[in-house]
Parts: structure tokens; C-alpha cells; sequence
């Protein structure tokens, strides 16, 4: 995996490590943050070592930490994963934030740097990302950044609660990377200008800066 850090305005994108566990853990374990995830939720700090080392030793797979740059505090986690380059694509996913920063620029910032280093730093072709059929809101939210609903896999995967769930999948290519880039940058500014979010003191000063290209460290 590479140990570059993805760059923004509000917030960077750090290489995960099983030392994230203890930042990670209040968000992951909680039960309504965890809601649409199809892993188990962890119940304890060994169980979200577990849970990170499996991950991290995926290697179709690039896992960050979500870094909010206002106060360094790690605020979520999201990941690249199934990346087969040489076929030019890779799907997003195991996306989770502190629930007290849903609603800010963080989630949708974190998406522009994903495609931007897929896209522009990897030479990939092809995004993925899948949601359960019944996350009305994540399909609304990825329909509106202009990804193409591709088709339903039935009764894909388990649930946490054991029902079956059909997954929704939607796509972005490079040809369309630009339009989804523009409102991508329109939403994270705006987002940043309204944020409520513990440790948002700057919240003018991103709002300007976020319409500028993220940047690869």
C-alpha cells in the first residue's frame, strides 16, 4: 500500500494503521453510525483491532483515516478497495464518521480526494460504490453528485440483524470525473460554511479555500 496522505481543505486522508483502533472505535461502535455497514459492529477495542487488521491485510485494498485538519482529530475511515489496476477499477467503501460531524464537508471531501487519486494518481478507468436498498439517503446523495445507478444485485449480502439485502450499485468513469469534481467542490464549500462540527474554528476560512484542487502528500 502506498504511504502517501491525500490532502484537503478540511480534512486529510492518513494510511490506517491497527494504532487508529482507540480513535476509531466511539465512532464505529456506534450502533446508529454502524447502521448500513455489512460487517459485524466492533463491541470493544480487540474486536476494532480485528476488524482493522483484517482490512489492512487485504491487498486489493487502501485504507485511510479520515484526519480533520481544523484539530487533527480522526473523525471516520474509508478505503479503495477490490483496486485491480490493471483493469482500471476499484470500488469505495467502509466509510464511517464520528456521528457529530454528520452533515459537514468531511464525507463529501473525503470522496473528492478518492476519486481524485483514482482517477488522477492511479490512472483508473472506473469507481464503484454499492449501498443497501434501503439507505434511501446514501442512494439520494450519490444520485445527486451525478453517479450513474447501474443495477441491483438481489439478495447480495446478510444484514447485521440476518435479513438479506439487495445492493444498489452506482458508478463514475473518468470521462465524468470533471462534473462530479465541480459539484463535488460547490457541495464541500457550502458544507464547510454551515458546519456545526466540534473543532470547526475555521469554518470561514475553508469555505474559501475548498474550491481549490486537492493535493497528494
Amino acid at each position: 500500500m502506498s504511504n502517501d496522505s491525500l490532502s484537503g481543505h478540511t480534512v486529510r486522508l492518513v494510511p490506517l494503521s491497527v494504532d487508529h483502533a482507540e480513535a476509531l472505535f466511539p465512532s464505529a461502535s456506534d450502533p446508529e453510525v454502524w447502521r448500513w455497514m455489512p460487517r459485524p459492529r466492533p463491541e470493544s477495542l480487540i474486536q476494532m483491532r480485528a476488524m482493522l487488521s483484517r482490512m489492512l491485510a487485504d491487498p486489493a485494498r487502501r485504507c485511510f483515516a479520515v484526519r480533520r485538519l481544523a484539530d487533527g482529530v480522526v473523525i471516520g475511515s474509508t478505503s479503495l478497495y477490490e483496486l485491480d489496476q490493471d483493469q482500471g477499477r476499484a470500488e469505495i467503501g467502509a466509510t464511517w464518521f464520528d456521528r457529530s460531524c454528520w452533515g459537514g464537508p468531511y464525507n463529501a471531501e473525503s470522496k473528492l480526494l478518492l476519486f481524485s487519486h483514482a482517477f488522477d494518481d492511479l490512472g483508473l478507468t472506473r469507481i464503484a460504490l454499492r449501498t443497501d436498498n434501503l439507505n434511501e439517503r446514501s442512494q439520494q446523495a450519490l444520485t445527486r453528485l451525478g453517479l450513474i445507478y447501474e443495477g441491483t444485485l438481489r439478495s447480495h449480502m446478510v444484514r447485521q440483524d440476518g435479513t438479506r439485502r439487495d445492493s444498489l450499485y452506482y458508478s463514475l468513469l473518468t470521462d465524468e470525473w470533471p462534473i462530479v469534481r465541480d459539484k463535488l467542490l460547490s457541495r464541500i464549500a457550502a458544507k464547510a460554511t454551515a458546519s456545526t462540527c466540534p473543532g470547526d474554528h475555521v469554518r470561514g476560512q475553508m469555505a474559501t479555500a475548498a474550491v481549490a484542487v486537492p493535493r497528494k502528500t
